[in-house]
């Protein structure tokens, strides 16, 4: 049996390290210098590309202290002034014609085999969107075209006769009907305009109190003491755990057979109704009762605010660490208190962050299934498929008005954002 394995290996030995004869070997050897000579030439393009790049750079750096050595000088009259000015424009030229040098021969000398920090940089950008692309492309390009098609037509079931004599569903046959789906949104359907106005009527106080409480608890979270990772851990807690069975329990929505009594005594744990008495022991008395019921209707579900926060404080939070503490000390040594670090440092600073959780907190308060709209579309897809349409023209139309409310509140929101530039 030994001898059986021995000269097997020795076949496979002989296959792969059999000795080539002189024609092979002259083969491979021109082989490879035909490989150097390509590698050689695609240096030498990717040198000169280089060089050239470097060149204009150059020369537009050299026009940068000119017109500023120009410009400076036309502001003044006085010799001794002019004259720093030109002996400070000369010694930058010294400079940069020095650093040019260098630079030059190192592109000179380079193999040019290696890519640029920034041609890596866009490499890695490229590489982590073309993983999306894959997925938007294989997985939501053919649900994204048939939802376009439903919208502007009328849908059926396409039907065929088998063999045995039987009707078999094959697919959704699709007849156009001049955007007649579009005009019943708004024309035919009593329900439609009434849940799409009351959706955006109740972003403002919902986003509002997603981000105020989001910050609040990151900030928290940010300060040194025990048990600050198991702390920032149950604050996250709910974003791992976030599906739609559990959430249905805790809202007390699950109905079904020998879940509803239960679902319904779960929530109950998560939701306070202490609005009026917590006005009171405040001495608040007869604000309104419209102030009190939109207090009661932002925080009547302590829970689900927790549930919908999550990411936003992992950002918040993300964003808070970045501040370096050489800022708080500076702030400190000028005798700043921390209310006045907050609004002139720390907010300032992780604004960015806003505007982020500001955009994902409006596309998922949107997106949730559980506002009137998105109620609603649902409900039609569970129709039959003669609802198809009217539920994708319901859904593309839903889409616009969210892309146009994200452009306004972004456009506006954006002109309050403080970029840090290194």
């Amino acid at each position: 049996m030994r001898g059986i394995f021995d000269t097997i290996g020795e076949k496979i030995s002989d296959f792969f390290y059999r000795e080539k004869t002189p024609e092979q070997m002259e083969r491979d050897a021109q082989k490879m210098a035909e490989r150097d000579q390509k590698d050689a030439a695609r240096r030498e393009v990717i040198r000169a590309r280089n060089l050239a790049k470097h060149e204009k750079a150059t020369t537009k750096a050299f026009a940068a202290i000119d017109a500023a050595e120009a410009r400076e000088k036309s502001k003044t009259k006085d010799s001794t002034k002019q004259r720093e000015i030109e002996i400070l424009a000369k010694k930058k030229r010294e400079e940069l014609t020095e650093s040019a040098a260098q630079e030059k021969r190192a592109i000179s000398t380079s193999t040019a085999s290696r890519l640029s920090y920034e041609r890596r940089k866009g490499l890695y950008g490229y590489g982590f969107i073309a993983i999306w692309a894959i997925g938007v492309v294989f997985v939501f390009a053919t649900p994204l075209i048939h939802s376009v098609v439903y919208s502007m037509s009328d849908t059926a079931f396409e039907q065929h006769r088998n063999e045995e004599g039987s009707y078999i569903v094959t697919g959704v046959q699709t007849t156009w009907n001049n955007f007649a789906n579009f005009r019943h949104a708004f024309a035919g359907d009593p329900n439609f305009s009434v849940n799409l106005a009351t959706t955006l009527a109740a972003l403002l106080p919902q986003v509002s109190m997603i981000l105020v409480f989001s910050l609040f608890v990151a900030v928290l979270l940010n300060q040194k003491f025990k048990g600050r990772t198991l702390m920032r851990a149950i604050f996250f807690f709910p974003v791992l755990i976030a599906t739609g069975p559990v959430i249905m329990v805790i809202n007390g929505a699950l109905t079904a057979s020998g879940a509803g009594g239960d679902a319904a005594q779960h929530s109950a744990m998560f939701q306070t109704d202490m609005v009026d008495e917590f006005l009171m022991f405040l001495g608040i008395h007869n604000v309104g009762e419209d102030f009190t019921n939109l207090i009661a209707g932002v925080t009547s579900d302590i829970f689900n605010l927790l549930w919908r926060s999550g990411i936003q404080i992992l950002i918040f939070l993300s964003a808070l660490q970045q501040i370096p503490t050489s800022a708080k000390e500076a702030a400190s040594m000028e005798g700043a208190t921390s209310w006045e670090f907050f609004w002139k440092i720390t907010f300032p600073t992780i604004s960015p962050m806003i505007l982020a959780n500001l955009i994902y907190t409006i596309i998922d308060t949107f997106s949730d299934s559980e506002n009137l709209v998105m109620r609603q579309v649902l409900t039609f897809t569970t129709l039959g498929t003669e609802y198809f349409g009217q539920a994708a023209a319901f859904a593309w139309i839903y889409f616009g008005i969210i892309a146009i409310a994200l452009a306004i509140v972004v456009a506006i929101v954006s002109r309050f954002i403080f970029y840090q530039v290194d």
